[in-house]
């Protein structure tokens, strides 16, 4: 056997490894003679046309092709020609479909091999077609999503230079792609922000899952502004990964907070008129007996046969229920006017809690409801205003009240940390279910009958705080009550 193995010609070889060659070949290969004959074929193309060597080998082009192709394509034109002149036809795109077969394409070179041979080679790439075009399906899909957006969608490199920029940025901006493409993004920003940019890139490069982000809020700059304010944006950086996982850039989604800030000014006024409803009759209540106690002594004064010791005791009760009614309006007017837009003041917090304690004391006293108020004896400062703070603490305290509708407690304690204060309201109300823990400071969400509760009270409560700097949470025990948490930066004297 062996005797024989060494018998076999060179060309025996040879011919052993070309046929080895070709049937590895992913490619469908043919080799054609002169008169349009197949002489030689691999498996691959027997495979892919379900056809045997005996119905191929020998066999006319026409037999070996459907007739639809070659009167289509031109195939066997092809042929011919470069079996004429000797020159390859590279890269020719053929489509097919057979009957009851799905659509097929292929790519087709023709290559002169020796006189009177071509040899031609076919690559199926059907599904490499479809996979490029999903792709191209969900580019499409992706850019019209990012396109169709009404907040601003853009994305940067590592060094902070513009990659797209959407249509609703190129409409709030007025700046097209064009003009910000490769551009440094804090250029179009209020001046100073380069750093925080700067920074922002740096924090998502740590961050490990794609979903996470870091939000800020700055101005953009548009060409028709003047004052170098610009348009204020909250701003939401999440990273931009490769394909291996590293950050090579950010995307950055801003939202205009002009409407916004519009409805939240809105809705601030009617939680104040709400709340202010409710104080009605206790205010007129507060104000009622130091104005009848002022009555009271007038008369006295106006009397003859007084001793002098009584009218000065008549004067300073005067006096000091005037005080007390004046304290009471203040409080009222601090309330019912205040703005974020006026200035942030040191504020004594015990004050201002007394200050909205007052204000609720006589609903609290209806309502068979204790307010005790906790604090140290060291003077508490804090930077804010006033009048947003007490319709934070306002909100916190009829909240509460709804929470006990058949009486309870209320207690306010201040608790001075390192660096802040922390004020707690704890209740003895019937607490919050555990599914609305985490959802009560969301805009719109209410646990108050419908039509009984807007759901905006302790979102607009959360923005106040977020304003002045702060936090705040809620912790509760179903049916053992709740305590709400806020904590203040702390001003050092």
């Amino acid at each position: 056997m062996l005797a024989n193995q060494n018998s076999k010609k060179p060309s025996d070889h040879f011919e052993l490894l070309y046929k080895t060659l070709l049937d590895s070949i992913p490619s469908s290969v043919l080799m054609i003679d002169d008169k349009l004959n197949v002489i030689s074929v691999n498996q691959n193309y027997l495979v892919k046309s379900r056809r045997s060597k005996e119905n191929t080998i020998n066999c006319p082009l026409s037999d070996v092709f459907p007739s639809v192709i070659l009167e289509n394509t031109g195939f066997d034109n092809h042929i011919r020609s470069v079996l004429r002149i000797r020159k390859a036809i590279r890269g020719q795109k053929m489509t097919y479909r057979g009957p009851g077969v799905p659509i097929r394409i292929y790519y087709y070179s023709i290559l002169p091999v020796v006189p009177g041979q071509v040899m031609l080679i076919m690559e199926d790439v059907t599904e490499q077609t479809n996979l490029s075009e999903d792709v191209r399906r969900v580019e499409r899909h992706l850019a019209s999503v990012v396109e169709s957006a009404s907040d601003i969608v853009l994305s940067i490199d590592m060094n902070g230079r513009i990659l797209t920029w959407n249509s609703a940025a190129a409409d709030l901006s007025g700046l097209s792609s064009d003009e910000v493409q490769s551009q440094l993004f804090h250029e179009y920003c209020e001046p100073g922000k380069k750093t925080i940019i700067e920074e922002s890139l740096l924090y998502i490069s740590g961050l490990r899952r794609a979903n996470d982000s870091y939000t800020i809020e700055f101005c953009l700059l548009t060409p028709t502004n003047n004052n170098n304010t610009g348009i204020l944006i909250s701003w939401v950086f999440s990273p931009m990964k490769d394909i291996d996982g590293a950050t090579i850039g950010a995307v950055i989604v801003g939202r205009d907070l002009a409407e916004r800030r519009k409805l939240e000014l809105q809705l601030r006024q009617s939680q104040k008129l709400g709340a202010l409803g409710i104080m009605a009759g206790g205010i007129a209540h507060e104000i009622r007996n130091p104005l009848a106690v002022c009555s009271s002594a007038a008369q006295f004064l106006l009397s003859d046969g007084v001793d002098l010791e009584f009218r000065k005791q008549c004067s300073m009760k005067i006096q000091t229920n005037i005080n007390k009614a004046s304290t009471i309006i203040e409080n009222l007017m601090a309330f019912a006017g205040s703005s974020m837009d006026g200035n942030m003041t040191d504020i004594v917090l015990s004050e201002a809690l007394e200050g909205t304690i007052a204000l609720v004391a006589n609903q609290a006293k209806v309502q068979k409801i204790k307010i005790e108020l906790m604090q140290s004896p060291e003077i508490i400062l804090v930077s804010g205003v006033v009048g947003l703070l007490q319709q934070v603490f306002m909100n916190i305290l009829l909240n509460a009240f709804k929470a006990m509708p058949s009486g309870g407690s209320v207690s306010v304690t201040i608790e001075c940390l390192s660096d802040s204060v922390e004020v707690q309201f704890i209740d003895t109300g019937i607490g919050i279910p555990v599914g609305d823990i985490d959802k009560i400071f969301d805009p719109f969400h209410t646990s108050s009958p419908t039509g009984q509760g807007t759901g905006l009270g302790l979102s607009i409560c959360y923005r106040i705080i977020q304003q002045h700097l702060g936090s705040i949470r809620a912790e509760s025990s179903p049916g053992k009550g709740a305590s709400i948490i806020i904590n203040l930066p702390l001003l050092l004297i």
